[in-house]
């Protein structure tokens, strides 16, 4: 649940005044799942968890245990649009998402509506997360209730004075509806499939590899091939399989480059490994395969 909008480019100030607009018509949004499936897997849920790499925003800082994460929310996101700031999603009634049914959830995660009607902003990658699949949802959902309360009030956005509009965010999501799958792959094989699902879904990796629009939308035919990093402080490489990117690389160097590298940190690329160590090598050899499987592209000026 994490990273935000591209940089902004020429004119900028238009195309935001753009989406203030299109939020005073933009579609609320539908319901969502009001019903679990007969069965959930919280187990499945903790998977999913970490596939979407929740605690590296939404963890209170100093009080993250992998064994039971604590989200309290308070991640800061400085962006050329101003500093977005992850908000507390743990299952405290009052200061988190206690109170919420699994219909809010899902409607938040696959479409990006607050339970009180309001638009999210991207920084909340829930384009990404409406490639989901409903009982991944479930399961997601009934493990974050599992988790602490935190009663904690993490501090508000911090954004500038046409993007901090009420309607900005509305206007977003009217100018960028949900779409299908990034790519479309030539029959892939059940192994490719997972790591597509996972890739485009849950890990969201495009909101940090893909290069952004004047309003921070994917840009289309340039899937993961690499961006600026959005606070500015480096650059998300090419994972496509271009000489500019992952040419030449065999699965297991892929594999290798998302493991852990014991650095300490908990932040960027390692809090993405960090994540990813949480699920089963099936899983990372299947994240492997599909970067191998996506078309070449070159990357990004």
């Amino acid at each position: 649940m994490k990273h935000v909008w591209g940089k902004a480019a020429g004119g900028l100030a238009g195309a935001l005044a753009l989406a203030v607009l299109a939020g005073c018509v933009g579609d609320p949004g539908q319901d969502g799942l009001s019903q679990p499936p007969v069965e959930v897997s919280r187990a499945n849920g903790e998977a999913m968890f970490w596939a979407g790499s929740c605690a590296s925003c939404h963890g209170s800082e100093g009080r993250l245990d992998s064994k039971a994460p604590r989200l309290g929310g308070g991640h800061a996101m400085p962006t050329g649009y101003g500093v977005f700031r992850a908000p507390n999603i743990s299952p405290d009634p009052q200061h988190g998402m206690g109170n919420w049914t699994l219909a809010e959830f899902d409607r938040a995660m696959r479409q990006g509506v607050a339970p009180d009607g309001h638009s999210y902003y991207p920084a909340f990658p829930y384009p990404s997360y409406a490639r989901m699949k409903p009982q991944d949802i479930a399961d997601l959902y009934a493990y974050i209730m599992t988790l602490p309360p935190v009663s904690d009030d993490a501090e508000g956005n911090d954004l500038g004075l046409v993007t901090g509009q009420p309607m900005a965010a509305r206007g977003w999501r009217a100018l960028h509806p949900a779409s299908g799958p990034a790519v479309t792959l030539d029959n892939p094989s059940p192994q490719v499939a997972r790591g597509q699902y996972l890739v485009e879904g849950p890990g969201h990796c495009g909101s940090c590899h893909t290069p952004r629009g004047p309003l921070g939308g994917e840009r289309a035919g340039r899937w993961l091939a690499g961006a600026e990093m959005l606070d500015g402080s480096g650059y998300a490489p090419n994972l496509t399989p271009h000489e500019d990117g992952l040419e030449g690389y065999s699965a297991e160097e892929i594999i290798e480059t998302l493991h852990p590298t014991g650095s300490g940190l908990y932040s960027g690329m390692e809090a993405a490994r960090i994540n990813l160590s949480h699920l089963p090598q099936s899983d990372i050899e299947a994240i492997a395969a599909y970067l191998m499987a996506l078309p070449p592209r070159r990357s990004a000026e």
